[in-house]
Formats: structure tokens, C-alpha cells, sequence
């Protein structure tokens, strides 16, 4: 799987090792719903199984920004990539 695009945000005084990175929302969503499409996640399973499809040290700025975003590891995939839409309806 490729990894997830990055947004990275420029270090400050304050810290001066290295950029912070910072997951979008909708890189998280657009991630998922990949998995979701190729079969290798469920619409159902609690957001948190994407933990194993995103590197271990990244992981805690994906769970950042999905609280940002009011949602929690126990919610459904479904509820972070919304509804499906079809083209040949």
C-alpha cells in the first residue's frame, strides 16, 4: 500500500529538531476508502484497525486529527468516509 500523503508543518523556535507532520482529514478518508474499495477493511470495523495500514510513529498525528475532527477510534470506517457514491445509478 503507499504510504498516505503528508502535509509536513515548518519547525518553530520552540522546536527546532525537526517538522512536525500532520495528517489531513482527507488523506485519512481517502486512505480509508481505498482500503475499503480494495476489500481490506470493512465499512464496520472501528477506525482504529487503520492503525495497522499507517506506520506505528505516524499514527499518533492521524489519531491528532481525528479528534480535531470529533471522531473516535471506536466509530465505524463508514462514518469517517461517508457515503459511497455510485456512478451508474
Amino acid at each position: 500500500m503507499s504510504p498516505m500523503s503528508l502535509q509536513t508543518v515548518p519547525s518553530t523556535p520552540s522546536t527546532p529538531s525537526t517538522p512536525s507532520i500532520r495528517y489531513s482529514i482527507d488523506v485519512i478518508q481517502e486512505e480509508a476508502r481505498q482500503l475499503v474499495e480494495k476489500g481490506v477493511v470493512s465499512r464496520q470495523q472501528p477506525i482504529y484497525v487503520l492503525c495497522q495500514y499507517i506506520p506505528a510513529r505516524e499514527w499518533v498525528c492521524v489519531e491528532c486529527e481525528l479528534e480535531l475532527c470529533d471522531f473516535l477510534l471506536r466509530d465505524r470506517i463508514g462514518d469517517l468516509i461517508g457515503s459511497e457514491e455510485w456512478e451508474n445509478d
